[in-house]
């Protein structure tokens, strides 16, 4: 798209400078141009994406599988013990080795079981129940942070493919700017200054791209870590920075976000280790049943017996674990007191700091670009009377590019301050569903 004005430039049915008068419309059409663009990786795209390839989820729910199997039979009895045996056998004299001389040596066969307690059991059970959520708290902390990760990485990419438009769109318009200088030097309308000027301001916008190309590949990089995607491009749509974690109660922040979910799983199962220890306290007994057989001439006999282990020196032993658990409970309490005030920082400054830059955004866009454009329009006007220069015009549009580039930069920062907030949590769907499936 060309824009065609009269100019005291034009001259000798040459290419005139102002062909493209305003950087303004130059870096709207680009800008707009690449907004319109709704084709590309979507955010939800990519979290699906990512989830699926996610190598450190997937251990983590392997990890949360190996501990229901385990919970599987915490409150089992122990397999019972098969014992076969002789006894009193003779190995000297006449009966030597013979199991059926001498009337005391038996064949002996029976069953041993350890028995234990149903409370014990059952705080067995427990413990591994608990083992189970904390298992599952694991998984889900891996799952936010890819979401995270990939929600940063995505929103980078989007701006840093914003950042090319506009800079792409200033390299054009100082490469016609210069064509157009040279037009106008060959006809005497421009100095050398004026042409040395523009090749500085081509030079710089050329910088710029490479350096804002860099930054895509590095962008794009990065999320196709995450999606496996190589090279994405991402939609153009810009992301409502609205987050629900900011006006989540306790209890809610318990079940959704990580850090408190896993800070009080880790005092359950400290719970769950201090009630068992106790339970454990208390000695299993083990029951013996057998039968005994002797000589054809002698009587067949059967012998049980309660095996009951003595709780020699409690205090510096069983009472010593319940102390242990007891202490472990206490530490996993004050670590949940800890979590809970961090995570309420985090959260007031990340929810501020994002409302911080919302408002300069908008202060921007209200007051510094229509500012600029004025500039830009001002300065032109000057040149094209013969009041102004061209250094002031070359000034006036580079600071308008500099105050969209600062929209742009505000705008990438309050996005991935906002994925860190929102992202960082477990989704509804699947913290509701308990399962990690």
């Amino acid at each position: 798209m060309r824009l065609s004005i009269q100019s005291r430039l034009i001259a000798n049915g040459q290419s005139h400078f102002f062909c493209r008068l305003s950087i303004v419309l130059a870096l709207v059409l680009g800008y707009s141009l690449a907004h319109a663009q709704s084709s590309g990786l979507t955010l939800n795209d990519a979290l699906r994406l990512s989830l699926d390839r996610s190598s450190s989820t997937k251990a983590a729910d392997a990890s949360v599988q190996a501990s229901r199997e385990l919970a599987a039979k915490a409150d089992q009895l122990p397999d019972p013990t098969l014992k076969v045996g002789i006894d009193n056998l003779p190995v000297t004299g006449s009966d030597r080795y013979s199991t059926t001389s001498d009337f005391m040596t038996m064949r002996r066969v029976g069953v041993e079981q350890e028995w234990v307690s149903s409370d014990k059991r059952a705080a067995r059970s427990a413990r591994a129940q608990r083992a189970v959520e904390s298992e599952e708290g694991t998984y889900l902390e891996n799952l936010a942070k890819v979401r995270e990760e990939t929600a940063k990485a995505w929103v980078n990419v989007l701006y840093a493919q914003r950042t090319q438009a506009l800079v792409n769109a200033m390299e054009k318009a100082s490469a016609d700017d210069l064509n157009a200088m040279k037009a106008s030097h060959r006809s005497a309308q421009a100095s050398a200054a004026d042409v040395t000027q523009a090749q500085l301001v081509l030079l710089q916008a050329q910088d710029a791209s490479r350096k804002s190309d860099q930054d895509l590949r590095i962008a794009r990089s990065v999320l196709s870590r995450w999606t496996g995607m190589l090279a994405a491009t991402v939609a153009d749509e810009t992301p409502v920075l609205t987050s629900h974690v900011s006006t989540l109660p306790i209890e809610e922040l318990e079940k959704y976000h990580p850090m408190l979910l896993t800070a009080r799983r880790a005092i359950n199962l400290a719970d769950a280790d201090s009630t068992l220890a106790s339970r454990e306290s208390h000695p299993d007994w083990t029951v013996e049943a057998s039968y005994s057989q002797r000589g054809s001439q002698y009587s067949n006999m059967v012998s049980f017996g309660v095996s009951i282990p003595l709780a020699v020196n409690r205090s510096q032993k069983q009472d010593r674990d319940i102390a242990e658990k007891s202490a472990l409970g206490t530490k996993a309490r004050m670590q949940y007191e800890e979590a809970l005030r961090d995570l309420r920082t985090e959260i007031e400054n990340l929810s501020s700091t994002i409302d911080s830059l919302k408002q300069r955004t908008a202060l921007l866009n209200s007051q510094s670009v229509p500012a600029a454009n004025q500039q830009v329009e001002l300065a032109t006007a000057a040149y094209r009377a013969g009041t102004g220069s061209l250094t002031a015009v070359f000034n006036a549009r580079k600071t308008l590019l500099q105050q969209k580039m600062q929209i742009v930069d505000l705008e990438r920062e309050a996005a991935v301050t906002w994925a860190s907030l929102e992202y960082h949590v477990v989704p509804h769907d699947i913290a509701s569903a308990g399962d990690t499936k």
